[in-house]
């Protein structure tokens, strides 16, 4: 039986675009940003870093965008339809999709971006997995064959997170994705201006004349119309967060992504500056695990680890005294999200009991083995939570061998798979943003197939199987329960233990308004006084 899904956005929209064109020749001013970190990458499938994203999402369009519920909705398609049982998904690409060279957005282009990206993307992996055949039967329809029901292909095509799927034309996605593109050509609301780029200082975007935006729906995060109203963006790498301060109260920059912690109250102080947290699902601190070696290779010893941890006591250590700033509860997935829940919440502790942790350690059968800790001292929201851990080891009874390096260091020799007395590790601190782990198709972790999975290289096949039976799931409902399941089993054996949840408030001058809301820094239906 034949059956008909198109996806659509809501009609309350229409008065938003009821002259889209009128809107976008509006554009005026000029944006100065300043982005938390330098654009050193610009290819997003390249380099996973966020501030490539946040570049990518001016440059590229998508073909599906996320809505503030965490929802997929179309963007570069028109809608698609559901055929042959759940096998079959014919993609329709709407009218005016054009490139910035002026070329026309065809079915082809898509189908090789998808597949680059899909090569570098976990997510991506498992939809190709199941896909039989990706073909262009036309110029404007995208057609999946697969093997089995894949519902959650919208999430997967529009997912946002540091592995975004851009469309850019078919001769630059055949590079590979291990290699960089270096030419930015896409056809989101924004040009990239490569010849005003200063390496480690500037990159600047001017709005894009061609961008038709959606004539339907509302602007919500990365969904509905993006409304291109600024003529012209900057961004301004400046390292020193005194400088930024004072460039954001000077009025020489409009927008700071992330102020330190330590220079909040003084901008809140400022009536000029509104500090806003827009990142609703925060950012979550995580200790990986080597479970290649011991002690950590024994499941039972990292359950018994995470009676120790008290997520207050990390929050605090990484934001501050501040409630709003930070939360505990933090599980496989971002307090507050669609697929939270409590299953096995009740082993964390607000007051761990350390000698009942040594106990069921000791019973687990942890026998004094030196634990390796490379921890970052040159990144101030990673060295709070490693401070914060070494205290809670030695409570804990736990022999550690605290080694102190750089954030470099650290990320180059967590990859290594050696024994920790051959350059190899056991434990380290990091946080992910918790949009990344919204869902288990975008959870690495939770890919639990040993030394070919994510890093900490987890072996557990119940937890793999669960996440598979994520993909199959039918709607909401279906996947919530099978999250309980991945939870429950994730906290008997945990590939990393979860540290808290803390926002990152971002602060801009009250000279402009309408930033988009829901997990990172967008560019459209911006307002400037």
């Amino acid at each position: 039986m034949k059956r008909r899904d198109f996806l659509k956005t809501t009609a309350a929209g229409a008065t938003v675009l009821a002259a889209p064109h009128a809107v976008r020749a509006q554009g005026a001013g000029v944006l100065k940003f300043v982005p938390q970190a330098d654009l050193a990458v610009l290819d997003p499938v390249y380099a996973t870093a966020y501030v490539t994203r946040n570049h990518a999402f001016l440059v590229y369009d998508t073909l599906y965008g996320i809505d503030e519920t965490y929802q997929p909705q179309p963007q570069m398609v028109e809608g698609h339809v559901i055929e042959n049982d759940g096998k079959l998904w014919t993609l329709t690409l709407r009218d005016g999709l054009l490139f910035h060279d002026g070329q026309k957005v065809l079915a082809r282009d898509a189908i090789a971006s998808i597949k680059r990206w899909a090569a570098r993307d976990a997510f991506g992996a498992s939809l190709m997995a199941v896909t039989d055949e990706l073909s262009a039967p036309s110029d404007k329809q995208i057609r999946f064959r697969l093997k089995r029901p894949f519902p959650a292909l919208p999430l997967a095509l529009g997912r946002g997170s540091n592995t975004m799927l851009p469309i850019m034309p078919e001769r630059f996605a055949a590079t590979p994705g291990t290699q960089q593109v270096t030419e930015m050509v896409g056809s989101g609301p924004y040009r990239f201006l490569a010849d005003e780029r200063v390496s480690g200082s500037r990159a600047a975007y001017r709005r894009f004349e061609g961008y038709v935006p959606r004539g339907s729906g509302v602007s919500s995060f990365t969904a509905g119309p993006k409304i291109a109203t600024v003529e012209r963006i900057e961004w301004h790498t400046i390292p020193d967060a005194a400088t930024a301060a004072a460039a954001l109260q000077e009025g020489e920059v409009d927008w700071w992504e992330q102020p330190i912690p330590d220079l909040l109250p003084l901008l809140r102080r400022n009536p000029k500056i509104t500090t806003e947290i827009i990142d609703r699902a925060g950012n979550i601190g995580i200790m990986r695990l080597n479970s290649l070696y011991p002690p950590f290779d024994n499941p039972a010893v990292k359950h018994a680890l995470l009676g120790a941890i008290n997520q207050a006591d990390f929050m605090q250590a990484v934001a501050g005294m501040d409630p709003q700033t930070w939360s505990t509860g933090a599980g496989v997935f971002p307090p507050g999200t669609p697929l939270a829940n409590t299953a096995g919440m009740e082993v964390f502790s607000d007051n761990p009991d350390y000698d009942r942790v040594k106990h069921e350690l000791a019973a687990a059968g942890y026998r004094g083995e030196k634990v390796t800790f490379i921890a970052a001292t040159d990144f101030p929201a990673i060295n709070a939570l490693c401070e914060v851990s070494a205290d809670m080891f030695r409570k804990a009874g736990i022999a550690l061998d605290y080694q102190a390096t750089d954030w470099g260091s650290v990320t180059t020799r967590r990859n290594k798979q050696e024994p920790p007395d051959q350059g190899g590790w056991n434990a380290h601190c990091t946080y992910t943003a918790g949009y990344d782990l919204l869902t288990p198709g975008s959870n690495f972790s939770l890919n639990a197939i040993g030394r070919a999975g994510f890093v900490g290289w987890p072996t557990n096949a119940r937890l793999a199987a669960l996440r598979t039976a994520w993909f199959d799931a039918p709607d909401l409902a279906a996947q919530q329960k099978i999250c309980v399941d991945i939870q429950t089993e994730f906290m008997r054996d945990p590939p990393y233990l979860p540290l808290g949840q803390f926002f990152a408030p971002t602060a801009y001058r009250k000279t402009i308004s309408g930033i988009p809301r829901g997990a990172f820094s967008l560019f459209w239906g911006i307002k400037m006084a």
